[in-house]
């Protein structure tokens, strides 16, 4: 009976809850409450989006400077070789090697990859050539199940690719009334998913699916082999249907720094340094520039006010087997001291030769002969008012603490931050504006400019053309340099690439300049999105943007964005570890009374004077620094969550940082040295190398603290350096990670409830 009491109560109160009317809002405070979250998610949008800009921000800084510093260290490979002492009889053949290849007569033999044998236990691909269908499948296949080609086919592979190109013209003609659609593919960087997740989507070449691939296959990506084997195979099988441009990358001494050169030698241990140098001559005979019915020019990199497409299609291409490295002959003009010509001769090879020996070629056309020709240079005057006051310099002792006459801090302009680099562009005999009276330059400078430009260049806002002080190659070409070149050879669009965009693409120049990535994440897991696009015979661009990942579809935007800044966040920390000393004196400047404090302002403008990466440093101080309590800044907190991997008490803080500073830089030069990849070298070598460095940066380092060094990095004590074991030893640890991710959730809190 207790039982139907109960019910009987439930019964009545329902019936007087449904029978009570329902209270509803009313409307303006609906629309107030609406229009609050709306506020409050807006809000919290921009201040996502503002993280997601400067963590691009500082990714792209960072990478130019790491190109500035590729050129810097470019200066000292020539440095070595007009001044390497012979290191235990195997030093500068290598570095020549690498640096000045003379070819093989071995590698131009046809029967040359015969000789390699393929054992019976190898599962990969077996090339047949000419290749067919079933060998680019069977590479296909191979790549996706992580397998790799046998030396014997690549070098087969290289050398059949070899032969076809020299048979191409520098600008590649192409018609759309020939082909259904011509699809045009930027920035790889080694990216095997993104190129197979292109031609997933939109097909393997074939007469209905033209590729053109606009330069930059290699290095930075962990695949780099792949994917130029699979679009040399390609343009083997289907040359009519697939078109490869050079990049600013397909250079061997950019693949020495980002990875490609590394990557074959780890690959192929025994055969790597002859396929290395096939690589360097097939790189050097790709194709500059593509135009597409004759209205549409794609190049990698952009143009500058002096670029002659009748000129750049003239021009011996293969001759330039580097953009980084100047003509030699440019520095004998300087007269700077006799024996560094001297040396510099006896070290020329075919690709340096005088203008002398080229005036013979009568048919050979010179931008002198155009009717409307821009300056040579837009380089100051300082440069070479500087280089004339270095030409009475006498010649320095190989390990003298400052760099020798024929690479002096007086020939080559310099920056505050890096006392002697050099920028492709800063070289005395490219500077027009100069009162000092320079000999013109000859047919290979010429060359090696207008290659220099079209790689290396990139589209500014402003009207103008200027020299790429940012990358330090190439120029900026503002929309009116493009407009002019249009007019002149009658086209109607610029295609490039060489810039990483968020979303894949991006239009300029009114635009009349579109730039094309394809290399999705590039930067950090989910930073930013690949491209291609596609023209039709309307050439309208139809562009297609697509992402490989196998995380980030599970990730929130919130996630993606707070992964890459703090990718990001520990790249910049890196970057004011490395500077510490200096940026510690800037902030010294300031701080007279040694409070251990400054204001937020001058810390951004040290930082800024020093590393000089145009970031916003106060919207980024909450994760780099802390503030007192009086509102001022501690700027020792900088770097209290940075540390060594393995603590070196014997070695001094000033060569610690200088180690830190220039680590990548050893480590390129030392995998020279290290002929046999052993990962070892031995401390004489460690010991003159350093000292080499170290002259030529101009870094008073006396050499028992180099000895000392030496010491305490060799471990067991057999008179060998683990080369491993030194890298860890001056890597940036981050102690406080953890740090970070407490800051973003306190931040996400306080957006949420803000």
């Amino acid at each position: 009976m207790g039982c139907g009491t109960s019910v009987a109560t439930e019964k009545q109160g329902e019936t007087l809850e449904q029978d009570e009317p329902v209270k509803t809002p009313s409307p303006a405070l609906t629309m107030k409450a609406a229009v609050l979250i709306q506020r409050w998610y807006r809000r919290y949008m921009a201040r996502l989006e503002m993280r997601r800009r400067y963590t691009w921000n500082i990714f792209q800084s960072i990478e130019y400077a790491g190109e500035q510093d590729q050129l810097q260290l470019s200066s000292f490979f020539t440095f070595m070789l007009d001044n390497f002492t012979q290191l235990n009889g195997n030093g500068p053949d290598l570095i020549s090697q690498l640096l000045d290849p003379v070819v093989d007569p071995w590698l131009d033999r046809e029967t040359c990859y015969n000789l390699i044998h393929v054992p019976e236990s190898y599962t990969g691909p077996r090339l047949s050539f000419p290749l067919s269908v079933a060998d680019t499948n069977a590479l296909l296949s191979a790549f996706k199940d992580q397998q790799t080609l046998h030396a014997r086919y690549v070098l087969q592979l290289l050398y059949e690719t070899k032969k076809l190109l020299k048979q191409m013209p520098n600008i590649v003609h192409l018609s759309t009334s020939y082909y259904k659609e011509i699809t045009i593919c930027g920035d790889l960087h080694g990216r095997l998913d993104d190129l197979l997740l292109i031609f997933y989507k939109n097909g393997l070449p074939s007469a209905e699916t033209l590729y053109v691939f606009n330069g930059d296959f290699v290095d930075r990506g962990k695949k780099s082999v792949e994917v130029v084997i699979l679009l040399f195979a390609f343009l083997l099988l289907y040359p009519d249907y697939m078109h490869l441009n050079r990049g600013n990358h397909e250079d061997h001494i950019m693949n020495l720094r980002y990875g490609f050169t590394k990557e074959v030698m780890q690959k192929y241990k025994t055969h790597g340094r002859e396929i290395l140098q096939l690589f360097q001559d097939v790189f050097s005979l790709l194709p500059i520039a593509t135009v597409i019915d004759g209205k549409i020019l794609i190049v990698h990199g952009g143009i500058s006010d002096q670029t002659d497409l009748d000129f750049l299609s003239s021009i011996e291409r293969h001759k330039v087997k580097s953009a980084l490295r100047f003509p030699r002959c440019s520095l004998e003009h300087l007269d700077i001291s006799q024996s560094c010509r001297q040396t510099k001769r006896t070290r020329s090879t075919d690709s340096s030769r005088p203008s002398s020996s080229r005036s013979q070629n009568k048919n050979q056309r010179t931008p002198n002969t155009r009717k409307k020709r821009c300056r040579l240079s837009r380089q100051d005057s300082a440069a070479s008012t500087s280089s004339s006051s270095s030409s009475s310099s006498s010649s320095s002792s190989l390990c003298s603490p400052r760099t020798p006459s024929c690479l002096s801090p007086h020939a080559f302009p310099s920056s505050p931050c890096m006392p002697y680099s050099v920028n492709v562009l800063q070289v005395p005999f490219l500077d027009s504006l100069s009162s000092v009276p320079l000999p013109s330059p000859s047919q290979h400078e010429q060359e090696w400019k207008q290659i220099v430009d079209i790689l290396w260049s990139d589209p500014k806002i402003q009207d103008g053309c200027s020299p790429n002080t940012f990358r330090g190659g190439g120029c900026y070409f503002g929309p009116d340099v493009t407009q002019r070149l249009l007019l002149q050879h009658g086209l109607q669009l610029l295609i490039r690439s060489h810039e990483c965009k968020q979303e894949g693409y991006e239009f300029c120049h009114s635009g009349k300049v579109i730039t094309i990535f394809s290399a999705s994440n590039y930067y950090e897991e989910g930073s930013n999105r690949g491209a291609y696009v596609k023209l039709g015979r309307e050439l309208v661009p139809r562009f297609y943007q697509y992402q490989v990942s196998r995380t980030t579809r599970k990730l929130t935007l919130t996630q993606r964005v707070r992964a890459a800044e703090g990718s990001a966040l520990r790249a910049l920390k890196e970057k004011l570890f490395a500077h510490r000393s200096e940026l510690m004196a800037g902030f010294q400047q300031y701080d007279q009374n040694n409070t251990g404090r400054v204001s937020v302002c001058e810390w951004a403008l040290v930082l800024e004077s020093v590393l000089r990466l145009d970031l916003p440093w106060r919207t980024l101080r909450p994760h780099l620094a802390r503030l007192a309590p009086d509102g001022s800044l501690e700027y020792q907190s900088c770097f209290e969550d940075m540390g060594p991997g393995i603590p070196l008490p014997q070695v001094t803080p000033n060569l610690a940082e200088t180690l830190f500073r220039y680590r990548t830089d050893i480590e390129i030069i030392f995998n020279i040295i290290d002929k046999d990849h052993s990962g070892l070298i031995s401390i004489e070598e460690f010991r003159q190398t350093w000292r080499l460095f170290s002259a030529h940066l101009g870094v008073a380092i006396d050499d028992s603290a180099i000895d000392d060094l030496a010491r305490s990095i060799d471990f067991n004590k057999d008179g060998s350096i683990d080369f491993t074991e030194f890298l860890e030893a001056f890597r940036v640890v981050h102690k406080l990670d953890s740090k970070d991710q407490q800051l973003h959730e306190k931040m996400d809190g306080e957006k949420r409830t803000g």
